[in-house]
């Protein structure tokens, strides 16, 4: 609905008072009843003079500041007779109980307000329409059945006749009350504040205010007063001007955009309900899918337990056979032996060995990780675990109830290393199927300790990656081999301990390298190198063929050998040249 049609609909809507319908033009909004000597506020909301009265006031000027309608109305309360007294009084601002704008109440009260005479007129017809029969005003006998429209007073029909009669009102408009009813619509005459019963014809153009005979005769004599049908097109128009010219298009863009802010504010307000219900909608439907994966879940749970109860009754009824079994012999064997005679041990011996050895080599032996009764403590929830999909919506939240075993747990990447350098290697948890354990938390203990330095130990860290696999750095001090002790749950795991071999670090060697003396001399045995170092061995120690050219080539070191391109011949008598090197070897 555009804003036009708000105000039509608010013009045309009743009010219901004492079970009557009532005009909402001729009701004070502040009061709820017809009005009482209406007054137009300066934003044109009209209401009672007693009730703009009881108005809390908003802010109070002081007498030297001006108001924003003061200069018309000084210019009323000139017309008036107002006293300067009066007029420098304080004005006291109130917000209008319609549109909270703020507007300043006259020093001399609501009273200095204009009166709204069309609101008179709608609260005579609606008095008129809702009374019934009137009395008539001048006799106060008949029933009035018409009404002077100048003198505002109601006739009745004897009365209308003599109206009609007398040269003062013979011109007056008489109008019938029942067409006056029909029309909806009354015109009465403005009469003077100053002056009872007379009307306002004149315009005190000086003063910009309507007033009657005696006003312009006393109080405005001076001014240049015009009839009031003379000078209304003149101000009718300026009022015209500002509605036609400029309040009305703004009117229509401000209907228009108030009727984009409704539309938008319909649209807003159909899909905001659009998506609560597919909120709604989902939440009924994820609720139902929790539902259904949490009654899954819980069947998940209850086959688990009853999986596991089996294992235990079994565990249990093994154990007891194996008891059973194992304490009868024992007994039996320990009565014979304390108990028989010589003759009665040797009688029984027989079938005693057998059944002992029997017990001894076949009878149910758990080992102690499997023997470990099973107390629920490896079934967990993982509320963050991702469970997949439920009709469409993804859930989380799986049972775990993975367990490690021991025989299937493995160890990657243990290889030689070299004194001084980290080493590496990962321990991967497996459960009975061979599966990767998705979980950490396991108690693990490495331990790497000499074979035969038993006090040469180690230092390990174990890092748990949260997957199932545990990573395991080290580094070693000594070279030798290692017994690497992997431990779960305070076991060791297949295979362990473990052997790591640790080999001797790499040093650079910053000796004197040079040519063989024998080679270099062309096979002379009294040849010595220019260097205090000696061959092992003589010239032999070169281990070539000698005769004729020299055989492989090679570079002597102090006594060691190192591979070398070429031999480089040197002369008998001369010293062979040293060179430096700087290849790594190990030593």
């Amino acid at each position: 609905m555009s804003l036009c049609e708000l105000k039509e609909s608010k013009f045309t809507l009743k009010r219901e008072q004492n079970g009557v319908l009532l005009n909402p033009r001729a009701v004070c909004n502040m009061c709820k009843a017809l009005y009482r000597d209406p007054k137009i506020l300066p934003c044109l909301h009209t209401f009672c003079s007693d009730c703009i009265a009881r108005l809390e006031p908003f802010s109070v000027s002081s007498p030297g500041s001006s108001s924003r309608d003061s200069t018309a109305e000084k210019k009323q309360e000139t017309g008036r007779g107002r006293s300067g007294k009066d007029s420098a009084s304080v004005t006291i601002t109130v917000l209008c109980p319609d549109c909270d704008a703020e507007v300043d109440i006259p020093p001399s009260g609501p009273a200095g307000l204009s009166t709204d005479h069309l609101a008179l007129d709608d609260v005579f017809l609606e008095t008129l329409v809702t009374d019934g029969p009137l009395g008539c005003d001048l006799c106060g006998e008949g029933d009035a059945e018409s009404r002077c429209e100048v003198c505002s007073v109601n006739l009745c029909e004897f009365c209308c006749q003599a109206h009609r009669r007398q040269k003062r009102t013979a011109s007056h408009s008489v109008q019938s009350l029942q067409e006056l009813k029909s029309r909806g619509r009354i015109c009465r005459p403005v009469l003077c504040p100053l002056h009872p019963g007379q009307e306002l014809r004149l315009f005190c153009q000086p003063c910009d205010i309507p007033v009657c005979l005696e006003c312009a005769a006393t109080l405005h004599r001076d001014h240049h007063c015009r009839p009031t049908n003379d000078v209304v097109d003149q101000h009718g128009d300026q009022i015209r001007e500002l509605v036609s010219g400029h309040l009305r298009p703004l009117l229509e863009r401000l209907e228009e955009s108030a009727q984009k802010v409704e539309d938008s504010q319909e649209a807003l307000k159909a899909r905001v309900e659009t998506t609560a219900n597919e909120v709604r909608a989902f939440a009924r439907g994820y609720a139902s899918a929790v539902e259904a994966h949490c009654l899954s879940l819980l069947r998940c749970l209850d086959e688990i337990h009853i999986q596991r109860r089996n294992q235990l009754h079994l565990q249990r009824a093994q154990l007891k056979q194996a008891l059973l079994d194992v304490r009868g012999g024992v007994e039996f064997a320990e009565r014979l032996m304390s108990c028989g005679s010589d003759a009665e041990i040797l009688s029984a011996k027989g079938v005693t060995l057998r059944r002992l050895t029997t017990l001894a080599e076949s009878s149910y032996n758990p080992h102690p990780a499997t023997a470990t009764p099973d107390d629920g403590s490896s079934i967990s929830f993982l509320p963050r675990e991702s469970a997949g999909e439920v009709d469409g919506y993804p859930v989380i939240g799986v049972i775990n109830s993975k367990t490690v075993d021991l025989s299937k747990c493995t160890v990657e990447g243990l290889h030689q290393v070299r004194e001084g350098q980290q080493g590496h290697f990962t321990l991967v948890c497996r459960d009975s199927a061979g599966q990767q354990m998705t979980r950490g938390g396991e108690h693990v203990l490495v331990s790497i300790v000499h074979k035969e330095k038993k006090n040469c130990t180690i230092e390990t860290t174990v890092l748990d990656n949260d997957n199932g696999s545990y990573s395991v750095s080290y580094t070693p001090g000594e070279p030798g081999t290692y017994s690497v002790w992997v431990c779960v749950k305070a076991q060791h795991i297949k295979g362990s301990p473990f052997s790591l071999n640790v080999k001797r670090k790499f040093q650079r060697h910053a000796g004197t390298f040079h040519c063989c003396s024998f080679c270099s001399s062309g096979g002379s045995k009294e040849a010595r190198c220019g260097c205090p170092g000696t061959m092992p061995g003589g010239f032999k120690g070169c281990g070539h063929s000698h005769k004729g050219h020299p055989g492989k080539p090679h570079w002597s070191c102090c006594g060691s050998t190192v591979e070398k391109s070429e031999c480089l011949p040197q002369s008998v008598t001369a010293a062979v040249s040293p060179r430096s090197h700087l290849r790594t070897v190990e030593l």
